[in-house]
């Protein structure tokens, strides 16, 4: 990996080599454009030549000649032109192969900074727009169009009042043709915009299919998609409408064009200017100068698109170029540090954390405990790097997390959000972390770890049963608890777990115990969100967050073994665990198995 002081360049060339060797393509490609558009001009010369030269001789022998070098160069022409189709269906997949992932990248880190997932996948369909455009007809009415002159050229030749007919029905269809390019760009914008606000809500209501069902507010959900689909199909009628009536006014202006050369041809013919064979190859050569721009005109809508497509990709690879990937640092084992952070939300910006710090060290573990709302799933988020902090600063070992590869701060990072969402793949790349060359031992030890080994191997293919799309085929502790050993695959130095024991069972909360205690054991730092009390059995320090503070933050005897921290939050724990006394004996057996 090459590297300098600001890190590696890695990104930013693979960010450049995604559209490297373009340039010579398209001019290749434009190349064989010229040799496709020299080889239309046969139908105006085999049509010249049979009426000027074979209907006069009356030569049977020229009309056969003639025909077999028109068959023969209407041959060369056509493989030609299917290898340029051929090209560009080429240029789109290699496009689309090494964009893709890139933009793939891009879009899983955009609902970081508050984009929907609707505009983070927007980046992929992006790419298939950009690859469908250039397999259809569009490109090629780009890469004929400078060519044109070549058959205003040839018209010219054979009469110069034709050449200017010609001419002229091109300015016009050219004006047509801008005249298209300002009427749609506006309302191609206004439509995507509409259709991401309507596949948002689509994505939304089949994300809370049950809760539409179970409450019966589904009609409601369908009415909300129905308006958004209105206002989409009226903005997508208004762009399709204006595209379609030029398109419409173009090919009727091309076909009055052909009539009037063929008209005008006749005239010079008859006053003695100009051959009968002159007549149809003028019409011929003036169809095929203005058949660029008509095809333009009618593709011009997939035009806009790709155009805006292709826009928003280079603002992908652009942001990629700037990211510089970090110097590789050792793995982190001495200290964790947050240093006055201040957390705001990407989307609205508003700042939920303020001036938080702390300090923990080798086989610590911490309890965040607070009132819902008070800012304790934002602090995980920000100590887990998914949310850039405003001000401060979170450091593994007085490095910042910005300051580690990805990749490697991941492996250091064990993570279990509040909604545990497992990936639609089996259960064994589950906890892996989709590591295709993950060691069998170390993801049965982290299922061992966090107690779900048992019930991992009754199942029809134990660690290769697929889980399909969201885990859904599992209950919801069954979800939290392979979702607490993918957290602790690979043993990471750091292990976040927000509200871990939300679903489980009072065996599900004696292994979530054990596993915390198994974190501290080999010395790596464990940070719990709690609402229940059982979740704070195996901690040894405690930090109280309330309205976007940390209010207390010190040893949990200290915090809650004593009443100098009086605060909601504290009550409210003691509280319910007031009222769960039966917890305390299973946590109480889990501290002492893991002592052992």
């Amino acid at each position: 990996m090459t590297t300098n002081s600001k890190g590696s360049t890695r990104p930013k060339r693979r960010a450049a080599d995604a559209l490297s060797g373009l340039g010579g393509i398209v001019i290749y490609l434009f190349s064989i454009s010229g040799i496709i558009n020299i080889l239309a001009l046969t139908g105006a010369f085999y049509m010249l030549q049979i009426y000027d030269r074979a209907l006069t001789s009356g030569s049977v022998q020229t009309l056969v000649a003639l025909s077999v070098l028109a068959i023969g160069l209407y041959f060369f022409q056509g493989i030609f032109d299917v290898l340029r189709s051929q090209i560009l269906i080429r240029v789109g997949a290699r496009l689309d192969n090494k964009v893709a992932p890139l933009a793939h990248k891009v879009a899983i880190d955009m609902p970081r900074y508050g984009f929907s997932p609707t505009e983070a996948l927007e980046r992929g369909r992006d790419v298939d727009k950009i690859r469908g455009f250039l397999g259809s007809q569009g490109p090629m009415a780009l890469f004929d169009l400078p060519w044109m002159p070549l058959f205003l050229g040839f018209v010219y030749i054979l009469h110069p009042l034709l050449g200017a007919l010609t001419l002229a029905g091109a300015f016009v269809l050219a004006m047509l043709t801008i005249l298209t390019e300002v009427m749609t760009r506006s309302k191609s914008s206004s439509t995507q915009k509409a259709a991401i606000v309507r596949n948002s809500i689509a994505e939304s209501n089949a994300r809370n299919a049950d809760v539409l069902k179970a409450m019966g507010f589904g009609g409601r959900a369908v009415a909300r998609f129905h308006r958004a689909n209105q206002e989409h199909l009226a903005l997508h009628t208004k762009s399709n409408d204006a595209g379609g009536t030029l398109s419409a006014i173009s090919r009727v202006l091309r076909m009055i064009l052909q009539s009037a050369v063929l008209g005008l041809g006749a005239y010079l013919t008859i006053t003695g200017e100009l051959t009968a064979g002159a007549i149809i190859a003028a019409s011929v050569a003036s169809a095929r100068a203005l058949a660029p721009i008509d095809l333009a005109i009618a593709n011009w809508k997939n035009v806009v698109q790709a155009r805006a497509a292709y826009g928003r990709l280079k603002e992908t690879l652009i942001a990629l170029d700037k990211a510089v990937e970090p110097m590789k640092l050792p793995a982190p084992r001495e200290s964790l540090k947050v240093e006055s952070i201040t957390v705001a939300a990407p989307q609205s910006g508003r700042v939920l954390l303020s001036d938080v710090q702390m300090q923990l060290n080798p086989g610590q573990a911490l309890g965040i405990i607070g009132p819902s709302g008070g800012g304790k799933t934002t602090l995980v988020k920000a100590l887990t790097g998914i949310w850039p902090v405003l001000r401060g600063s979170v450091r593994l070992d007085d490095a910042e997390l910005g300051h580690y590869q990805e990749e490697d701060l991941g492996a250091y990072i064990g993570y279990l959000p509040q909604d545990v969402a497992l990936l639609d793949a089996t259960i064994g790349e589950n906890i892996a972390r989709l590591d295709e060359n993950a060691d069998p031992a170390r993801v049965v030890a982290a299922a061992r770890a966090a107690g779900v080994h048992e019930m991992i191997v009754r199942m029809p293919d134990a660690y290769q049963t697929p889980l399909g799309p969201m885990g859904a085929s599992l209950s919801g502790g069954q979800r939290q608890r392979i979702g607490l050993a993918r957290a602790l695959y690979g043993d990471p130095f750091l292990v976040v777990l927000d509200e871990p024991n939300s679903n489980l069972d009072s065996e599900g909360e004696e292994a979530l115990t054990a596993a915390i205690l198994g974190v501290r054991a080999r010395g790596g730092i464990a940070i719990v969100i709690a609402h229940r009390p059982s979740a704070l059995e195996a901690v040894d320090m405690v930090a109280v967050v309330q309205n976007g503070r940390m209010t207390a933050f010190g040893s949990k005897e200290e915090i809650v073994g004593t009443r100098r921290h009086p605060s909601g939050a504290v009550a409210e724990l003691k509280a319910s665990n007031a009222k769960q006394p039966q917890q305390a004996p299973t946590a109480t057996r889990a501290l002492g198995k893991a002592a052992k």
